[in-house]
């Protein structure tokens, strides 16, 4: 594709098309609400859906936030069609940017221990899996 990638924010029309793409590479479970999701992302001045596309399709988020102590990504998504081409480490690039120019001292993210290729996707960009537990409890 001829086309360079170009990143922006996410914004409330968006919505339907970055669903889609997180619904495509796996992203969503049954007991999210994708859309929620979404909604409070773009809704919080602390976090931003960052949207990568080329030639005018969508063709990978990243959702980024920081809580005052640390950056957090979450649903990096590359479509199916366009992985191994360097554009997952392209938005991951740019969340880390997001969150340098937010002060954030660290990023930190959560991937399934079961997902081995995103596991190594992240070793590769010099990040370490941390010895932590994550608990956690649902509020609603």
């Amino acid at each position: 594709m001829n086309t360079e990638p170009t990143t922006r924010l996410a914004g409330p029309d968006d919505c339907c098309d970055v669903i889609t793409l997180w619904q495509n590479c796996g992203l969503t479970r049954p007991w999210n609400d994708a859309a929620g999701d979404f909604t409070r992302a773009i809704d919080n001045p602390a976090a931003d859906i960052l949207c990568l596309e080329e030639g005018g399709r969508l063709v990978a988020t990243v959702m980024v936030g920081y809580d005052g102590h640390r950056g957090w990504v979450y649903y990096l998504g590359v479509s199916p069609d366009r992985r191994a081409q360097g554009l997952g480490r392209h938005l991951m690039e740019a969340a880390e940017i997001w969150l340098r120019e937010r002060n954030a001292p660290k990023i930190q993210l959560m991937v399934r221990e079961d997902n081995k290729q995103a596991i190594g996707f992240y070793e590769a960009l010099g990040y370490e899996v941390q010895p932590v537990v994550t608990i956690g409890r649902r509020l609603k």
